[in-house]
């Protein structure tokens, strides 16, 4: 009972911490996309300092360590299709410590949220209602704007977070970007962040090691359907995600 309320307290002073910062931190972005807005047409600077931003929660947060593996493999010039398994809310921060140039597909939702939503409209985040039609055709079109200009687009496959940790069945939209755009895939896998930060809850779960591996572009094929494509991203990443090795280890 005490572990359970003292985790439930690290959560809200985070929490608090994170609203406290937030105010500090949206007006220098606003500051940043006001100056850097009429010679930075795709708002690098602005996303570098959301990363920062994000990022601090991560570094200030002892009982949360991150490691990331293949940073190297990134190109800065190339722009990519990037995706990974989604365990966590926690992705989220976790994607931006990576430190590279893209824009977001998110849930609507989250562009409501005070400091944090406004920030993300700043920054030319791609909004999507899940569900409408309309939205996603809104989505693509967004995603195919920025691709042209040069930003990636960073998304789910799996569409919503995983509570188990085992991965859902990839939704093509991303692999129908890179096959139209001939643009690479670049494959993120994401392991620890469930235990830090379990779907349907906000509550600390006491000390999580959470490690990145940053796998190397698949470039589309024009011999290779978008099903193949997803499902051979899907399988490179789910190999390396540690609940669906337990699971195969489990079945032999």
């Amino acid at each position: 009972m005490l572990k359970r309320f003292l985790h439930r307290l690290v959560a809200i002073v985070l929490i608090l911490f994170v609203s406290l910062t937030s105010a500090l931190f949206f007006p220098i972005a606003f500051v940043i996309w006001l100056t850097t807005i009429p010679f930075d047409r795709n708002l690098r600077w602005l996303h570098k300092f959301t990363c920062l931003w994000a990022s601090l929660y991560i570094w200030v947060f002892p009982p949360w360590t991150v490691t990331v593996q293949g940073r190297a493999i990134v190109d800065p010039d190339q722009t990519y299709v990037i995706v990974s398994n989604h365990q966590s809310m926690l992705d989220v921060l976790i994607a931006f410590n990576l430190f590279i140039h893209f824009k977001w597909v998110s849930k609507a939702e989250l562009f409501n949220i005070p400091l944090i939503g406004w920030n993300m409209y700043l920054n030319r985040y791609i909004r999507l209602k899940r569900g409408k039609g309309a939205s996603i055709r809104k989505m693509y079109r967004a995603c195919e704007k920025h691709l042209k200009r040069g930003s990636s687009v960073y998304l789910f496959p799996e569409g919503t977070r995983s509570v188990s940790g085992e991965m859902r069945d990839f939704k093509e939209g991303a692999f129908v970007l890179a096959k139209r755009m001939n643009l690479p895939v670049l494959p993120i896998v994401i392991n620890g962040s469930k235990n830090a930060m379990p779907k349907n809850g906000l509550n600390f779960h006491g000390k999580s090691d959470i490690h990145v591996e940053i796998l190397p572009p698949v470039h589309p094929d024009d011999s290779i359907s978008v099903r193949d494509l997803t499902d051979s991203v899907r399988e490179m990443i789910r190999s390396r995600v540690l609940e669906e090795i337990k699971l195969q280890t489990s079945m032999r």
